[in-house]
């Protein structure tokens, strides 16, 4: 288990992502892989009220209601760490005091709980000052809808600026970042993000952790994958890093009989910083290579080689 920041939370090392709820997995397989990943130890869950609002007659909010559905169903909400976000609803977005309020109150009707364990802002939003943003997400934690704030998609600057309001003025400060962050996405976090999360004790939760599933290793050339992010994925094959990263990979993965998967979580889990990478399954069968994370850990050479493969 970690810690997230100066947090009460502690997590289990891998999150799972509740962006494919009600997207490519419909609430039955949703309840599924949400059994399997809790049956094998995971209790930390992200999701978003935007979730997944690009599918069509998807208004957003889907993924939190199956969430909030098999929390009912199954009794399991002290078990479990809910995070969730706000600011890219399409009925609540940026990130203004009014509408953190009521994205807040309508993500726990959707949850079907009385608090939001982590709440990030989704996506900062530079017309808002920060400390407007702050002492809103504070009097939610005063009210105890929220046990812990985090930021998704924010500069160092804004980052800097938020924390230091918030222990200017005693409120509620950012616990954790959720970046952009992979193998072969590192320019995105590492640099001045990094170093300042680091600086002021915050703990970070990358997502895209998988980058759209071409860390699994699925994706080699001359192959098809029948997914929605095939695309995307498919497209790292191209660039300079993504068949070196997929080469060191493979090596540091049969040298521990362990699944790509598992060691490209690995490598964000060895990361400064890093408490739980976000991973998202759409299958059971999926499942046990992302909570495989717990176990693998890897030497600091097979750190240094992957990233050096990704350089």
């Amino acid at each position: 288990m970690a810690r997230i920041g100066n947090s009460a939370l502690d997590v289990f090392p891998l999150s799972l992502g509740g962006n494919v709820f009600g997207w490519t997995a419909d609430e039955a397989q949703s309840f599924a892989v949400l059994d399997a990943f809790t049956g094998r130890g995971g209790d930390f869950v992200d999701t978003a009220d935007v979730y997944s609002a690009w599918v069509p007659g998807n208004g957003g909010g889907v993924s939190e209601k199956i969430i909030g559905a098999w929390l009912a169903r199954r009794g399991r909400r002290d078990d479990v760490v809910i995070a969730t976000k706000v600011g890219s609803h399409p009925d609540f977005k940026g990130l203004r005091a009014d509408t953190i309020k009521k994205g807040a109150e309508a993500s726990l009707r959707r949850l079907g709980v009385d608090h939001i364990d982590l709440y990030y802002t989704h996506r900062d939003d530079p017309e808002v000052p920060v400390e407007e943003i702050i002492t809103a997400l504070d009097a939610l934690v005063k009210e105890g809808k929220v046990r812990a704030i985090g930021a998704s998609n924010i500069s160092a600057e804004r980052l800097a600026a938020s924390l230091d309001f918030s222990e200017r003025e005693g409120l509620a400060r950012y616990e954790i970042v959720q970046p952009l962050y992979s193998l072969v996405e590192r320019d995105t976090f590492e640099g001045p993000l990094a170093d300042l999360v680091a600086a002021r004790g915050l703990s970070t939760a990358p997502y895209y952790a998988l980058a759209s599933g071409f860390l699994t290793g699925k994706y080699r050339p001359g192959t098809e994958v029948d997914s929605a992010r095939a695309g995307k994925a498919g497209q790292y094959l191209s660039t300079p890093t993504g068949p070196k990263v997929l080469a060191a990979l493979d090596e540091v993965a049969a040298a521990h009989g362990a699944e790509v998967t598992t060691v490209a979580l690995a490598w964000l889990a060895a990361q400064p910083t890093v408490v739980a990478p976000i991973a998202s399954a759409r299958t059971v069968e999926q499942v046990p290579a992302l909570t495989a994370v717990a176990e693998l850990e890897l030497t600091e050479q097979e750190v240094a080689a992957l990233t050096a493969a990704a350089s």
